[in-house]
């Protein structure tokens, strides 16, 4: 099969041809990859930033496609069938995958990081029947994409961590793929948003998916003043969508007496160690949680939506483009060229 694959971190990747995957008994399942979303975690693996990577390596995370051949173990699916999965593929048998938290599994797999992804035109996926998401028929592959990745984390920060109600003001800062998600999500359950970044035309879009107001933190003096103001005292919930020590602390800041902090933004790097407003913290009673990722049977809230017309994942896909355009996209993400989501969805060159 034909796959971008870097043999060192922060030189440009390849297309290459490497060997196909095969259905190992153990709940493996094969897919054909159809659509493979690009996304900034897969940057910081090409940058050497996650330890799980062995080099040579083929990335990509957020991925949809057919199934093509199962593992003898398998016994939920067959081959034919439309799928995505979490980035984060739980091993079904620790503490925390028995408690239903597959998205923090103490074994995980992650396509892309700790084994190849689907930046090829083939990838295998782990204990299927656990992990596996069967995929709408009306759902096109490029917007199924985004589901592995940007847009359930949005539903799990938002829905389950962030706990957003309607009436709530929510502060999103970055409006990338996550961010973009999580303002269509926080305006669906009828809260009041604010989309806070740098970039007028990521802002123009979060407006029409929802956002009531939005700052461009380039032509704000004070961004976090701006927040409390048009929030009327802070934020209930507020999201860091893009993962840097200063929208991390900026979130923070923005929140009111007892909100709630969500770090969704990868921090790695430099930026891994943020400093925090403890004191703020201790105060006000404010929360800092996590979220990494959704598991798999939590997926059915948000199809529902979907299926409801709530929820149109379909407006947050950007770009289209080949296999052979991926390794230098790749490389760009850091400087967050275009509005939505770029994805592959042409295996053939």
């Amino acid at each position: 099969m034909k796959a971008v694959v870097f043999e060192s971190f922060q030189t440009p990747p390849s297309i290459q041809t490497v060997p196909d995957p095969s259905p190992e008994p153990h709940g493996v399942v094969v897919v054909r990859v159809e659509a493979s979303g690009l996304c900034r975690s897969d940057w910081h693996a090409w940058m050497g930033h996650d330890s799980d990577i062995v080099l040579p390596h083929v990335p990509g995370h957020e991925l949809a496609g057919t199934i093509v051949a199962v593992g003898k173990e398998v016994t939920r699916w067959q081959p034919g069938a439309r799928v995505t999965v979490p980035f984060v593929s739980g091993c079904g048998a620790c503490h925390e995958c028995r408690s239903g938290h597959q998205q923090v599994c103490h074994n995980q797999v992650q396509p892309g990081f700790t084994q190849w992804g689907s930046y090829a035109e083939y990838t295998s996926l782990q204990q299927a029947d656990l992990n596996l998401v069967a995929l709408p028929e009306s759902m096109d592959f490029a917007t199924a994409a985004g589901l592995g990745c940007r847009f359930a984390t949005a539903f799990r920060a938002v829905v389950d961590q962030g706990r957003v109600s309607g009436g709530q003001w929510v502060c999103v800062y970055g409006c990338g793929g996550v961010g973009l998600s999580a303002i269509m999500i926080a305006s669906a359950l009828g809260a009041q948003v604010i989309a806070v970044d740098i970039d007028d035309a990521k802002l123009r879009l979060a407006r029409e998916l929802g956002a009531t107001a939005t700052l461009n933190a380039t032509q704000c003096a004070d961004v976090v003043e701006a927040v409390r103001g048009l929030s009327q005292g802070g934020a209930h919930v507020s999201l860091d969508a893009l993962g840097s020590r200063l929208t991390c602390q900026n979130s923070i800041l923005s929140l009111r007496t007892r909100g709630k902090h969500v770090q969704v933004g990868l921090m790695a790097g430099d930026q891994q160690s943020p400093p925090l407003p403890m004191h703020r913290v201790i105060a006000e009673e404010l929360e800092i949680l996590g979220s990494h990722g959704m598991q798999a049977h939590r997926y059915g809230a948000m199809l529902d939506m979907v299926r409801h017309g709530r929820l149109d994942p379909a407006r947050l896909v950007g770009r289209r483009i080949g296999l052979a355009e991926a390794p230098a996209a790749l490389m760009a993400m850091d400087s967050f060229q275009g509005v939505g989501a770029t994805v592959i969805t042409d295996f053939s060159s």
